[in-house]
Parts: structure tokens; C-alpha cells; sequence
């Protein structure tokens, strides 16, 4: 009986899993991951503990990753195939939920505290996914305002959800919640801008040997989703709004034309609205960490942002 249970939680393991362990082999920068590792200068944890705690923030993010590709109807990460593409939909939304819910087993077995930041934090940020994909696919361009606010649980959320997932085990109960929204904010639109405009500054950019499979594979991938990004909605003020709008429209894989789309928002001057705005996110952040009492690490990771 017991080689028994042993065999089907092996087969749970390998085989339903099977989506989720290919996604965890796919590298990036994972630079959310960084920032983690760099709030520890004040949460001051012992090196192995953080470790754990982030092994299971990081299955909670591959699950929602899987769904992410799906949702955006993305064929690539990095420059593998997405695993949708290799085990099929329905399986990965399987493998997406089914780690999900050993995420929460796994911090049920930690505290029903843990269980309870995880829960709240998630659902505000797939209610912030839910928003964008809403605006997209009912082709509803927001404010910059909306924009922001979307971005706050959307991206800010995770993040916030890591930082008090990991508190929990620190004696620094400091309230971080201005810098984690000044930086998810930063986050999300600096990976936004290196889509259009400098595609090595994405999270998901790969090793060297790897750039110009995926250079070829993944350019401009927003314009393709249809993305209403900073860039797109600052252009729709502009004499150029209408011809982009066009092209978001279409959900177009023409390079060439993508090309002209992120010509037309030089031109409007979208792109260089958006770099002011992340200069401005990034000194905002360093008075933040300053006024928290300093982080040589987080100003280290700010540092790297800026060479976009």
C-alpha cells in the first residue's frame, strides 16, 4: 500500500508536473527575485531560510507565469517554446493550478498567517491581470491614471505579497509599501519600454548565445498582444495616435510594420516621455531607500536599470 501512495505522488510529481518543471528550466534575469534577495539587508534572515521561503514565492510565480502565456497568447519565453506549446493548454492549466494549491499547502504548513498575506496579495494581483486583459481584448485604452493604479495590483501586489510573505519570519516589521509600489510601478514599465525599444533591459532576456533566436522570435511582442502599454497610451494624445491605434488593432506579427509603429512613437514622442518617467521612478525610489535608512544592494540593482 504504501509503494503504492509512493508511485501516485511520483506521478503527480513528474508526469502532471511535468509543464511547471520544464517552465522552472526556462532562465531569465529574474529580477524580481534580485530585489528580494536585497530587501534581506533589512529583514536580516539567515541565508538558508530566505532560500526556502523564496522556493515557494518562486513556484507561486512560475504558476502564474504559465497562465500569463496563455492569457497573452505568447508562443515563446525567452526563447523556448511556452509550455503550452509543448504539453498542450489544458495540461498546463492543470499543472498551473496544481502548484498553486502546493504553494498554499506548503505555507498552510508554515502559518495560517503565511496563507493568509499569499491569499490577499494574489487575488489583488489577478484582479490587476484581470483589469489589463479586459482594456486589451475589449480594445479600451485607459488613462494613464487607470494605468497606474492597474499597475499597482497588478505588479506592485507580487511583489508587495513576497516582501510580507518573507516579513513574517523577520523581526523588521518596517512598512515598505511606498517603495514596493514605486518600484513593481518601475518594474512593469521598464519591461514595457525594453519591448518596444531596448529589448535587452527585459526581464526575460537570455544568455548571450541565445539574443538573436530571441531577438526573432519575441520583438515587439506587446504590439502583437495588443498591449496598452505607458508608450501606447501617452500616444493616443498625439496627431499619431489614430495610425497606431490602427496597428495595435490588427495584432500584427509584420515585423516591418512594428518596426514603423515604434517609429511613430519616437515621432510622438511617447518613448521619451517614458524614459522621464522611469528616470523619475528611479530617483523616487533612491530617496525612498535613503529615507529607509540606506540599501547598497536595491541602489546596485537601480544602477543596472539605468542602461536601458
Amino acid at each position: 500500500m504504501a509503494d503504492q501512495k509512493k508511485n501516485i505522488e511520483l506521478f503527480f510529481e513528474k508526469e502532471l508536473l511535468s509543464p511547471y518543471n520544464y517552465f522552472l528550466q526556462i532562465k531569465g534575469k529574474q529580477l524580481r527575485f534580485k530585489i528580494i534577495f536585497a530587501f534581506n539587508h533589512w529583514l536580516q534572515l539567515p541565508t538558508e531560510k530566505l532560500r526556502d521561503l523564496v522556493d515557494i514565492i518562486n513556484m507561486l510565480y512560475a504558476s502564474s507565469l504559465m497562465c500569463d502565456d496563455i492569457q497573452d497568447g505568447s508562443n515563446i519565453r525567452g526563447v523556448s517554446p511556452a509550455a503550452h506549446c509543448i504539453y498542450g493548454v489544458p495540461l498546463t492549466i492543470n499543472a498551473s493550478i496544481q502548484a498553486l494549491l502546493l504553494v498554499l499547502q506548503r505555507a498552510s504548513n508554515l502559518s495560517s498567517e503565511a496563507c493568509k498575506v499569499i491569499i490577499e496579495e494574489y487575488l489583488e494581483a489577478i484582479r490587476g491581470q484581470g483589469i489589463e486583459i479586459y482594456w486589451r481584448d475589449n480594445f479600451i485604452c485607459p488613462t494613464e491614471e487607470q494605468f497606474r493604479k492597474m499597475l499597482e495590483r497588478k505588479s506592485c501586489r507580487f511583489l508587495m505579497l513576497i516582501v510580507r510573505f518573507i516579513q513574517l519570519f523577520s523581526e523588521n516589521k518596517t512598512d515598505y509599501t511606498k517603495l514596493i509600489v514605486i518600484l513593481g510601478t518601475y518594474l512593469q514599465i521598464h519591461d514595457d519600454y525594453c519591448n518596444l525599444n531596448h529589448q535587452k533591459g527585459l526581464e526575460g532576456w537570455p544568455e548571450s548565445e541565445d539574443e538573436k533566436a530571441f531577438i526573432e522570435t519575441r520583438f515587439c511582442e506587446d504590439i502583437t498582444e495588443g498591449k496598452f502599454t505607458l508608450p501606447i497610451i501617452h500616444a493616443m494624445k498625439t496627431p499619431y495616435g489614430e495610425q497606431i491605434l490602427n496597428i495595435l488593432r490588427q495584432r500584427t506579427r509584420d515585423v516591418d510594420l512594428k518596426h514603423y509603429c515604434v517609429s511613430l512613437l519616437e515621432k510622438a514622442g511617447s518613448l521619451q516621455y517614458t524614459r522621464d518617467a522611469l528616470t523619475e521612478l528611479n530617483r523616487e525610489a533612491r530617496d525612498e531607500i535613503t529615507r529607509l535608512g540606506g540599501n547598497s544592494k536595491l541602489e546596485a540593482i537601480l544602477d543596472q536599470f539605468l542602461e536601458w
